[in-house]
């Protein structure tokens, strides 16, 4: 009986004291009250997370879309050819027919190539 009448006068003896009763109150706040307490910390940084990887997603299709241009706009042949596949520009009275393989990629004639 007397243990648990030591604990509590300890701990009162504790929070009467300035500086641990000031540090106990701004610990608790800044924890659980202030506008930026523990949960919001927690869910910016995961959404940092995700958005970081959703950078290098777009990173990866900002190259391979400056390289598709560097090969499209280097040859005439090859921007009429760009043209008539991605926006299906087509002459009157033609039909465009564009052949892709599994990965949706245009399959590309090896003739031009063998002249």
């Amino acid at each position: 009986m007397s243990e648990l009448k030591k604990r509590p006068v300890w701990a009162l003896r504790f929070l009467k004291s300035f500086y641990p009763a000031t540090f106990v109150f701004w610990l608790v706040w800044i924890l659980f009250l202030d506008n930026n307490n523990i949960k919001v910390v927690m869910s910016n940084r995961m959404k940092m997370k995700d958005l970081e990887k959703e950078k290098v997603i777009l990173k990866e299709k900002i190259s391979q879309v400056k390289k598709e241009r560097n090969e499209v706009f280097g040859n005439p042949k090859m921007l009429e050819k760009w043209a008539r596949e991605k926006f299906k520009m087509r002459k009157p009275n033609e039909k465009v027919y564009v052949i892709v393989d599994e990965d949706d990629k245009p399959v590309e004639s090896n003739k031009d190539d063998a002249e």
